[in-house]
């Protein structure tokens, strides 16, 4: 995941086709880096692949990346009127966004004492990979038999990409990348209650591996890993799709393990 470079290339330089299938995918990255956040008026006034999103939507993306990436750390105490500042968007899509990641676990809300950004806990994050086994399993094995034919060239696509940012070192375009498979591999399974269930846990765990991925993890293997789960979801392989889930929870847990000796 990401956010070091402000390196975009490897997104923006999709074909259009994969471009129009990406607008399908609600929710896709915004640039949110330290640069962009600074640029808050641009951020906010929209991204061309992404007309639909509302305020709150914006407000949310670009709030759950800063926490996400440590640019808002651990413990740091939120004013909203400062981030309204910031962000340049207003108050009511700001507090209902903190709503949001309040329910994600990113934030935790002090009555009459402001909104602090949630710890990083490395048993809990272990826990939560319990659950994401097998959550991540039956999503990714739901898309390689219900994705459409447009939504399986993305996947081929976002595959290619995530090998390009493998050979590149380049953690901020993997983040990125990373957080458009999720959203179209939650919207190419069809089932909402299994994504519902996820989703609560992605913020949690893109921050958890950005604390730690300079010390502990590998990031071209990530990278392949989920290459790995999107090329079988594209052929429509589901037992190969199930598969390379699992393969890249294994290394999730591994690297989650890894930290406890840091």
């Amino acid at each position: 995941m990401n956010f070091v470079t402000g390196k975009t290339t490897s997104i923006r330089a999709a074909e259009p086709g994969r471009k129009r299938a990406r607008k399908a995918v609600k929710g896709a990255s915004q640039e949110v880096s330290q640069e962009a956040a600074q640029e808050a008026p641009h951020a906010a006034g929209g991204n061309d692949d992404l007309p639909d999103l509302t305020l709150t939507d914006r407000a949310y993306q670009q709030l759950e990346e800063m926490i996400t990436t440590l640019v808002l750390p651990p413990g740091l105490v939120l004013g909203e009127q400062n981030l309204v500042q910031r962000l340049g968007i207003g108050r009511t899509p700001i507090r209902e966004a903190l709503q949001r990641l309040a329910r994600d676990g990113l934030v935790v809300v002090m009555p009459r004492r402001g909104i602090l950004v949630s710890d990083i806990n490395v048993r809990s994050q272990l826990r939560l990979l319990e659950t994401r086994r097998v959550l991540e399993r039956l999503i990714a094995r739901l898309a390689a038999e219900r994705s459409t034919r447009e939504e399986r060239e993305v996947f081929a696509g976002l595959a290619q990409d995530m090998r390009d940012a493998a050979a590149a070192s380049d953690d901020l375009a993997f983040m990125r990348l990373d957080r458009q498979f999720n959203e179209l591999i939650a919207t190419a399974s069809r089932n909402e209650f299994a994504v519902r269930s996820l989703e609560s846990m992605a913020g949690l765990s893109r921050r958890f591996w950005y604390q730690h991925y300079k010390q502990a993890a590998d990031l071209p293997l990530t990278a392949n890993l989920h290459a790995d789960v999107c090329e079988a979801v594209a052929r429509r392989d589901v037992e190969a799709a199930g598969a390379a889930s699992d393969k890249l929870v294994d290394y999730i847990e591994s690297f989650a393990r890894k930290t406890l000796d840091l």
